[in-house]
């Protein structure tokens, strides 16, 4: 399968910017110092800015993507999220919308829409300089890698003239639920994505259709119990096993009218649709990355667990590109890592430096 890249704009949708979207990227060029360079923006580069600046540390963010939010902005900005503490459901953007809010008293150079090339050492003083397409440098006493799945697309199931269709009538996101209000959608896939969003849509849609080549789910239980709660109550429908066969439909103008779907023994069933919502995962890219000398496990950095510290001094990975015995590829998880990893860097950037470590309760917050 090949992938497809997409970007986010809130307001494209109709959604009101709230803290993530007041950020004002630095412009770009121009050399720059730092305690510590954080690269990507997702929700765990994020919370990484706010834990830095508790330990009094300066933090510069890079990311490719013009927006912070990672996944959560560009992939799925309306999705429902479950397993954050404190929030019994909170949506992705919402989430990035707070966690832009937390690290803004800290005052975080945003470098966005650019992405990282070059990562290199000074020899004498143990810095790294990171260097970006657009002519950016920054030095830095650490790196903080946070970069997700590095540039990412969305996995294009492989059917015939599905270009055609696409941004249209198919779609490898939901940005607003309300667009798909009294349409027919067919879902494909059996992840945590498929089900959260049969679930989420099944009042919104005129019908809902999930597809999935084998009769058991693989997403969360709880999901899974939900899903089979309201297939029994008529409002979803399971098609299983079958798997994505063929689209029908105007092309010339991406209407859709029938998605075809095949058994393992070939037998063709036809399902009348409005909208297809294929989710097969992400591809993932880690792109210069691979380059930097990193010690890497099937495209993940490698990290040692209490510090997220890689086979390079005084670089860090954490979030799902972090790979260690018993990942968690969760955001609460990734939370963990970069208060892990900051205070791992904080030795490496005021070396010698008794620090007292207080709760946030104690502490305090700049402008609380």
């Amino acid at each position: 399968m090949t992938a497809t890249s997409t970007t986010f704009d809130p307001a494209a949708y109709g959604i009101a910017p709230g803290a993530a979207g007041d950020i004002v990227a630095t412009q770009p060029g121009g050399r720059h110092e730092t305690d510590i360079a954080v690269i990507g923006a997702g929700p765990v580069g994020l919370f990484s800015v706010f834990e830095a600046g508790m330990l009094k540390l300066k933090t510069h963010v890079i990311d490719a993507l013009p927006h912070v939010g990672g996944q959560c902005s560009a992939m799925y900005p309306e999705k429902p999220i479950y397993d954050i503490p404190g929030w019994p459901k909170i949506e992705a953007q919402a989430l990035i919308d707070q966690l832009a809010a937390q690290a803004a008293p800290f005052d975080p150079a945003w470098h966005l829409g650019q992405q990282v090339t070059g990562l290199s050492r000074d020899a004498a003083t143990g810095d790294w300089t990171v260097a970006t397409d657009k002519g950016t440098e920054i030095r830095a006493k650490a790196v903080l890698i946070a970069a997700g799945v590095g540039a990412f697309g969305p996995n294009r199931p492989p059917l015939a003239g599905i270009e055609a269709y696409e941004e249209r009538a198919v779609f490898y996101r939901v940005a607003r639920k309300e667009a798909f209000r009294g349409k027919r959608v067919v879902i494909a896939g059996g992840g945590d994505s498929a089900l959260d969003w049969a679930i989420e849509l099944a009042d919104i849609a005129s019908a809902i259709m999930v597809i999935h080549r084998r009769p058991k789910f693989r997403g969360a239980p709880e999901s899974v119990a939900k899903l089979h709660a309201l297939a029994a109550q008529g409002k979803i429908d399971l098609v299983v096993p079958y798997q994505l066969h063929g689209l029908e439909g105007d092309p010339e103008t991406g209407r859709l009218d029938v998605v075809t779907v095949a058994d393992l023994d070939g037998n063709i069933r036809r399902l009348e649709a409005d909208v297809l919502l294929p989710f097969f995962g992400l591809s993932m890219n880690l792109g210069p990355i691979l380059t930097w000398g990193l010690a890497l496990d099937q495209n993940h950095i490698t990290v040692e667990q209490a510090t997220m510290s890689t086979s390079l001094p005084g670089i860090f990975a954490i979030g799902d590109i972090a790979r260690y015995p018993h990942k968690l590829k969760l955001i609460l998880s990734g939370f963990a890592e970069a208060a892990s990893a900051t205070h791992a860097a904080r030795e490496i950037c005021r070396p010698g430096e008794v620090m007292h470590f207080e709760y946030s309760t104690t502490k305090g917050v700049p402008g609380a």
